[in-house]
């Protein structure tokens, strides 16, 4: 049996390996060096089937071939046949860009020297052709290898003319003129260098001013979107370039399409916009949107020059504002009157009793009774101002249940007449809407109780002088409930104060009613606001409904 060889290990006594070393990674070229190429090749051919029609046609009228003719047009066809296979590597992309730029350029130095020696040499003229060929050679590899196509061009063509010398009896004057050539083609390389130079500074810089704007833009996106108020883009044609996600909240969902104008998205705004163009200084009412049922104040900052103006849109939320102001003063005026109810009561009720016990007494006259009135009356106010203040803070405390709204509002009209004494005709139910709502009953009561009191107070007794109507919402998944009434309805220098604590223009009232009807609507997820009408006042309530 024969022994296995034995292998000598390397020097150190131990088996070695070097790992291999990873391949160059190929540099991905962008497309506009291929298109570049491309065009570049197009112009090969171009020319290679100019200078070959042009020879067949015309014939010995022109220089071209007059010293080998068969040679010249051979050449023009190999010529062609070149720039017809390099659209093939082009569009492959194989060989690499540099390869193939390379190879292209030495082709072409190569045909058109050939075509140079087959019309007669430097006298033909051929050799300018080679100038547009490093110079877009030059361009095309945004400086590199120009110097090297240079020398190759300039040595192909002395060497051509040396050939000429010694074996055709060439002038050697012309050696001059293939000088003035060569130092032409030397020109044009360092020109197409120091354009490739500059142009690859301009791309370089482009692209950075591309990404610095990329970043100001994404930041830009960023504090729009955090901002609290809405920010609306407009151009000067009126459409709208940017919005964030605060103005769609404040003013509706915006629709998804190509080109939306202002005055199609909201129409009062795109007014508003209008005339603050026709004079700057102008003030503007509050902004109302049913969809939302938000107040909003708007403010115009122009952008760009005069004649291509866009405007960036600010819009702020005074229901918010509005609301916060409210809630501090509710906090502040809490405090004090929250302590005071309680301290009020037992005197107050002292004072009731009191007024009751005199009355009583049968030895009064009518002066007497009158002013035990004027106190009672009066204690009665007070004492149902101290439980709207008590109201006040139970107003968080709201316990939703679902039920059906047409079955709720049947029952509370039918105990709004028993109680006020009224005929039933006084109150018209229309109903289009029967949904089912989450509410706290004893809340929506009391809501419906004050509306429908303060449109009892105010309308003019006449059948249908009050109208309770439930509507889908606008918005989807919300019903809207109203309160309508035939009266004079609320002056316009008053209702910017309807919904404010103590706010009352009626001699007995709290002011405390609308305001505590808000907030427990508030309270619910529910919203309670003034619409104005032409005759009359309404308030609706929009629910949530199920």
């Amino acid at each position: 049996m024969t022994p296995p060889p034995v292998v000598d290990p390397p020097s150190g006594g131990q088996e070695t390996s070097r790992p291999a070393d990873p391949p160059a990674p190929e540099i991905d070229y962008p497309d506009s060096y291929w298109r570049s190429l491309l065009y570049f090749n197009g112009y090969r051919l171009a020319v290679a089937a100019v200078l070959m029609l042009g020879t067949a046609i015309v014939g010995q009228s022109l220089l071209f071939g007059s010293w080998n003719r068969p040679l010249f047009i051979s050449g023009c066809a190999a010529y062609v046949v070149f720039a017809a296979i390099g659209f093939g590597t082009i569009a492959a992309r194989r060989p690499a860009f540099p390869v193939q730029l390379v190879i292209q350029v030495s082709g072409d130095i190569l045909f058109i020297v050939l075509l140079l020696h087959a019309s007669g040499g430097i006298s033909s003229g051929l050799g300018l052709l080679l100038l547009a060929n490093l110079a877009a050679a030059g361009i095309i590899s945004r400086g590199r290898l120009t110097l090297f196509f240079a020398s190759l061009a300039s040595v192909a063509v002395l060497l051509e003319h040396t050939y000429e010398v010694l074996f055709f009896y060439g002038s050697y004057t012309l050696y001059l003129q293939a000088g003035f050539l060569s130092i032409g083609y030397f020109a044009t390389a360092w020109l197409a260098h120091a354009l490739a130079k500059r142009a690859t500074a301009s791309e370089q810089l482009a692209a950075q001013r591309e990404v610095d704007l990329a970043s100001m833009s994404q930041v830009s996106q960023l504090v729009m979107q955090d901002m609290q108020d809405g920010v609306i883009v407009v151009d000067a044609r009126g459409i709208v370039r940017q919005m964030n996600a605060r103005a769609e909240e404040l003013l509706g969902p915006a629709p998804k399409v190509r080109d939306l104008y202002l005055q199609e998205y909201n129409s009062g705004l795109a007014a508003r916009l209008t005339r603050w163009r026709e004079n700057p200084q102008a003030g503007f009412d509050p902004l109302r949107t049913i969809l939302t049922q938000k107040v909003t104040a708007a403010r115009f900052v122009p952008v760009g020059s005069r004649e291509h103006q866009g405007v960036v849109i600010f819009i702020e939320d005074l229901t918010r504002i509005q609301t916060q102001a409210q809630q501090m003063k509710l906090v502040s005026l809490g405090r004090l009157t929250a302590n005071i109810a309680h301290e009020i009561r037992n005197p107050l009720s002292a004072i009731n009793h009191a007024t009751e016990l005199l009355q009583e007494e049968q030895g009064a006259n009518e002066t007497q009774r009158r002013l035990l009135q004027i106190i009672h009356d009066n204690a009665q106010r007070l004492d149902r101002m101290v439980q709207d203040v008590l109201r006040l803070n139970r107003r968080d405390r709201a316990v939703r249940e679902t039920f059906a709204l047409a079955d709720f509002i049947d029952h509370f009209v039918t105990q709004l007449c028993e109680i006020e004494k009224v005929d039933r005709t006084l109150v018209r139910v229309e109903l289009s809407a029967r949904p089912r709502v989450s509410f706290d009953r004893s809340h929506l009561n009391q809501v419906m109780w004050n509306l429908c009191r303060n449109a009892l107070r105010y309308c003019r007794r006449e059948p249908g002088s009050v109208r309770i109507t439930a509507a889908s919402g606008v918005a989807p998944g919300t019903v809207e409930l109203s309160v309508m009434d035939d009266g004079p309805g609320v002056p316009e220098a008053l209702r910017a104060h309807l919904f404010e604590p103590f706010f009352t223009t009626a001699s007995s009232g709290t002011g405390l009613g609308l305001y505590i009807a808000r907030e427990v609507c508030e309270a619910n997820g529910a919203s309670l606001s003034y619409i104005e009408r032409p005759t009359g006042a309404q308030f609706m309530v929009v629910i949530r409904s199920l």
